[in-house]
């Protein structure tokens, strides 16, 4: 049996961002879950999920001591952003119009993972590599039998989050009725650190800006595709899929980076929108354990490290009378995270389903508005300022 004070549940990016934050704070932290084991990256490939980094999640990982153990040849910084409605709308953002550098950095996935794991090792987190199995109040149990005691439990176990089911904390969650197909793609034009999105009636696609490679410029698709569509092009063999999205993907930017040619396996994973409480008694949830949103504004694990920082930051500064799992501080870390998630849900929600109407009043009405707000440069600079938290 190991008793310890906090005990957070999900080896991801998340999780093992908050057992690192735990441990930087001073606080005595245990890590559940498997560990994984990583090979040296090679230079020509590339993982397929990559995350946007806002600015305020790339002074956080700076915080941990993560973010400069990237490797730099391997991260892109966002410049602009270009945003194509599904007729004439367009809109540009730029980062010069906030005078930041940078939007955004559109990072590997494993590569956040693998400098976390490192922190964490290197901050000798206690870390039971085990899988979970059963919950009580104040107890989980491990495949293995083992039994974790912790005043405090953080669920950071994703989006199906076992430890969350297991403590019986309700989620609502829509399915959007689309998948998130993605895969890398060499360019025949520079992107020019310029990501970019297009609104269309078959969902919504984006080309982030990606390292080049030998073979020239790469981005990466997210592409939000119907179920029955994606589901049709993940069913093709590898050929007819490179087939089939290099010819629909220069329709469907209207070759705004020439030529794309596939470089990368597909892979797909069912999109919808879900919300929790985000605490229950001796329990917070963090990251897609908490909430998932819509990917078209790139914001989900933004958010879910804006969960950690706020958790740990709640936690680790508590009055000296209190313990982790404080029923208060618990609630002080709903009452933090609930207007920015709240607003992100709603802009993301809000704008698939605007774009997802097909009467020819909104399709005309939210194309002029995109246009409107190119012409308004206060509030481009609102809407970037917002997309930075």
């Amino acid at each position: 049996m190991i008793s310890t004070p906090i005990v957070v549940c999900g080896t991801g990016i998340v999780g093992l961002a908050t057992a690192l934050g735990f441990a930087r704070r001073g606080e005595q932290v245990t890590l559940l879950g498997p560990k994984r084991s990583f090979e040296p990256a090679l230079a020509e490939d590339f993982h397929a999920r990559v995350y946007a980094i806002s600015p305020a999640s790339q002074r956080f990982l700076a915080m941990l001591g993560v973010w400069d153990l990237l490797d730099a040849k391997r991260l892109t910084p966002v410049e602009a952003m270009e945003i194509h409605g599904d007729a004439d709308g367009l809109l540009h953002l730029n980062a010069w119009q906030t005078a930041q550098t940078e939007l955004a950095w559109i990072v590997e996935s494993l590569e956040i993972e693998r400098v976390l794991t490192q922190a964490v090792q290197m901050f000798g987190v206690s870390w039971v590599a085990e899988k979970f199995s059963h919950y009580a109040p104040g107890q989980i149990t491990t495949e293995q039998g083992r039994i974790l005691r912790a005043d405090l439990f953080v669920a950071a176990d994703g989006p199906q989050s076992p430890l969350r089911a297991a403590a019986g904390v309700p989620v609502t969650e829509r399915p959007y009725g689309a998948t998130g197909l993605v895969a890398h793609f060499t360019a025949q034009y520079p992107h020019q650190g310029t990501a970019l999105q297009w609104f269309t009636s078959e969902g919504v696609l984006a080309l982030l800006p990606m390292p080049t490679t030998a073979d020239g410029p790469q981005v990466s698709m997210v592409w939000s595709a119907k179920d029955a569509l994606a589901n049709e092009v993940l069913a093709m063999s590898a050929s007819e899929q490179s087939l089939y999205l290099n010819a629909r993907l220069n329709e469907m930017t209207a070759s705004r980076l020439g030529t794309l040619t596939m470089r990368s396996a597909l892979q797909g994973f069912p999109l919808s929108l879900s919300q929790s409480p985000m605490i229950a008694e001796g329990l917070a949830l963090a990251g897609d354990a908490a909430h998932r949103l819509h990917p078209l504004a790139g914001q989900g694990l933004n958010l879910g490290l804006g969960d950690v920082q706020a958790l740990v930051d709640t936690i680790a500064g508590r009055e000296s009378f209190r313990s982790p799992g404080d029923a208060m501080l618990l609630r002080r870390y709903r009452r933090e995270r609930a207007e920015p998630v709240m607003a992100m849900r709603l802009v993301t929600d809000g704008l698939f389903r605007l774009f997802n109407a097909q009467q020819a009043p909104v399709a005309w009405l939210r194309n002029v508005g995109m246009n409107v707000v190119e012409k308004l440069p206060f509030i481009k600079r609102h809407l970037i300022a917002g997309a930075s938290r």
